[in-house]
């Protein structure tokens, strides 16, 4: 069953179930939300503390990524918490290389590089995504 919220997903994270499974559950709940509103709904829960910084700056980057992209009628406050900033760059690669982090430094979003968080030019896509 897919987390209803983000603040789930953390959760299972933290249970122990591999992020590469339960955020990708939680954007297929995201996507496939019927309205605005119910969008917002799967983000305005406070994830814990998961104990790994990386995380915590990513969801904070995922939820402020989606409310802005999907023109949500707000954005969770949680998402501006000290605690979902990294001190330190963190290219998000399978690939260590110098020209890959130099691609994520340029690509990344704004509400992931803001964060530390270097990734791809559309960091959520899935299949079942729709484009706003």
């Amino acid at each position: 069953m897919r987390p209803a919220t983000l603040a789930k997903a953390v959760e299972r994270v933290i249970a122990g179930e591999p992020q590469e499974f339960a955020l990708p559950e939680f954007l297929d709940t995201f996507y496939l939300a019927p309205t605005a509103e119910a969008q917002l709904a799967t983000l305005v829960e406070r994830p814990p503390p998961s104990g790994d910084v990386r995380l915590d700056a990513l969801v904070g980057a995922i939820a402020e990524y989606l409310a802005r992209q999907y023109a949500l009628p707000s954005i969770p406050e949680w998402v501006f918490e000290p605690e979902r900033f990294l001190d330190h760059a963190w290219h998000v690669s399978q690939l260590d290389d110098p020209g890959m982090r130099e691609y994520l430094t340029f690509a990344s979003p704004a509400e992931f590089r803001s964060r530390n968080v270097f990734t791809e030019e559309r960091p959520l896509r899935r299949a079942r995504a729709k484009v706003a």
